[in-house]
């Protein structure tokens, strides 16, 4: 069965990618310390930033999926939207 997507709410979509951001900035963040720790400015100023790496990820990709999701709207009324295919689940087979 095809299906199109032709909306995506805005807000919704910023939640979403800005949680996914921050998660992946989370993965990122040790590295980041690391990196603090062993380079030669002793200002701390790197390991603040790796502190807030996650919120700034996190607020970006909000942001960023609230633009994306509009500017997706904008054109999906001009082209009809993604076009894709469902069906329904069936529970794997007894044995």
């Amino acid at each position: 069965m095809k299906k199109q997507l032709t909306h995506i709410t805005a807000v919704r979509a910023g939640i979403v990618l800005g949680v996914l951001y921050a998660f992946i900035a989370l993965i990122i963040a040790p590295f980041a310390l690391l990196v603090a720790l062993f380079a030669k400015d002793a200002s701390g100023s790197h390991v603040a930033f790796a502190v807030c790496l996650p919120v700034l990820y996190g607020f970006v990709g909000f942001i960023g999926g609230m633009i994306m999701a509009a500017i997706y709207n904008l054109v999906a009324k001009w082209t009809g939207g993604i076009e894709f295919e469902v069906r329904d689940a069936t529970p794997p087979a007894a044995t």
